[in-house]
């Protein structure tokens, strides 16, 4: 019969779930605290390769090599549980990160910058300005009425018709700069009318499943 620990290696590596061999770097594992706190949350799973083998950790050193990308090398900190799996012999050390409600949760990189990143599929992606204005703008209490000016009714005429657009296409399309382009996409994921789709290379937006056929 499968352990636990087995049955959630099954599942493989998807938006909630990563492996990782081992952990030498702080500041890289920082990045994929960084992804899960900005979207869904989720478990790392140390001591496990990519192809779903367990090597075994070193608890210890990996759990100090965690907690110092927590604290050091996000910002905000980013809080964590964490729970010892003892399976054929060896152990598996699995960190668990919820959503945060502090987002955007920033992980500093080898140059000292400091990014943001959100998991899409089994991915740490960068979160582009449009993603981490949405982040600012939900977090402030005073909200914005529902009323479309022109350029967002024809930008909602165009996903009608089109799945998807970017940013790029969407501010030549309506003739505006790209600073007040950014912005409306901003407006209208905020309202729950439209969503980021995050690609191989780059962000396209299209309407929401559930907005379809009610505009």
């Amino acid at each position: 019969m499968l352990t636990d620990i087995e049955i959630l290696i099954r599942e493989g590596e998807h938006q909630q779930q990563d492996f990782k061999f081992c952990i030498t770097d702080s500041k890289k594992i920082a990045k994929s605290l960084s992804a899960f706190a900005n979207t869904d949350g989720g478990r790392l799973l140390i001591g496990v390769k990519d192809n779903g083998k367990i090597s075994g950790a070193q608890i210890d050193e990996e759990y100090h090599m965690i907690q110092a990308a927590a604290d050091m090398y996000c910002r905000p900190k980013i809080r964590f549980d964490s729970k010892v799996w003892h399976v054929h012999g060896k152990n598996v050390l699995e960190i668990i990160i919820q959503a945060s409600a502090q987002k955007p949760h920033y992980a500093q990189n080898d140059n000292g910058k400091w990014l943001a990143y959100i998991r899409k599929d089994d991915e740490n992606k960068l979160a582009n300005r449009i993603i981490l204005e949405v982040w600012k703008q939900k977090s402030q209490t005073n909200g914005s009425y529902l009323q479309y000016s022109t350029t967002e009714s024809l930008l909602l005429d165009y996903l009608k018709v089109n799945e998807t657009i970017s940013l790029n296409k969407f501010y030549k399309l309506a003739k505006i700069s790209r600073y007040k382009a950014e912005k409306v996409l901003v407006k209208l994921i905020c309202w729950n009318i439209i969503e980021p789709v995050f690609e191989e290379v780059g962000t396209r937006y299209k309407l929401k499943e559930n907005n379809k056929s009610s505009l």
